[in-house]
């Protein structure tokens, strides 16, 4: 029976980490500041959680910085979800791609990962690298209960990016030194994005913890308009 040891490890170390971030959704919720979306121009958005304690699946809309709700998942209203294991994975808003949350609108969205720091990434990818399904990126391969290639680190033992103490084991890294994520948006536009934690008011991974509330998302992002192949900022 050895060889069902690994896959019996990842299934204890993802409930364990479901168990930890299931008993943080019990928080204050932060409100995102709704306001234009203006193309070349660096935005930030800080502490992005559900309105709704316990939900599964966040829309984001990037035309005004907030929370939309499930009642129009079947829009273009919404450009970027969080959902799947931990409400962690990132799946952009599709029409034709019948297992995504957005199938059946006419959302032209979709999502593609690159393994360079955010500053690095000039160029909008071809449309064969964005992927149309739902819950596509998440945990990446350098750690535990991997996906593949994707924009946070789970150190279950606190032992590859952590010191090994107590604190800092089932910690969830994200990884912006080294992966930026791509969201064609529900109308065709672009958005680059800096993932940088998944912690409330810990921006930097020397505030990460076991104990620290989460999932509240900090990113920054640039958005370019539809046809264009550069990402600038002005």
């Amino acid at each position: 029976m050895n060889h069902l040891r690994p896959r019996t490890a990842k299934i204890c170390s993802l409930l364990l980490l479901t168990a930890i971030m299931a008993s943080s959704c019990k928080k204050d919720k932060e409100t995102v500041e709704a306001g234009s979306t203006f193309y070349y121009k660096l935005e930030r958005i800080e502490n992005f959680a559900p309105a709704t304690t316990g939900a599964t699946t966040i829309y984001f809309s990037f035309d005004t910085k907030k929370e939309i709700a499930a009642t129009q998942v079947k829009t273009t209203e919404w450009d970027m979800a969080f959902g799947g294991m931990l409400t962690s994975f990132i799946s952009g808003n599709n029409s034709a791609e019948a297992t995504n949350y957005g199938a059946g609108s006419n959302a032209v969205g979709g999502v593609a990962i690159i393994e360079k720091p955010f500053d690095q990434v000039t160029d909008v990818p071809a449309d064969s690298e964005f992927k149309t399904g739902k819950d596509v990126f998440g945990t990446d391969k350098e750690g535990a209960a991997a996906s593949g290639t994707g924009w946070y680190l789970y150190d279950m033992t606190g032992l590859i990016r952590g010191d090994g103490s107590a604190r800092k084991k089932h910690v969830a890294y994200a990884m912006p030194e080294k992966r930026t994520l791509v969201i064609r948006t529900a109308k065709g536009d672009y958005a680059k994005i800096k993932m940088i934690s998944i912690y409330k008011d810990a921006f930097t991974a020397d505030k990460w913890f076991i104990d620290v509330p989460m999932p509240f998302f900090t990113f920054e992002y640039v958005i370019v308009p539809k046809g264009s192949t550069k990402f600038q900022i002005k």
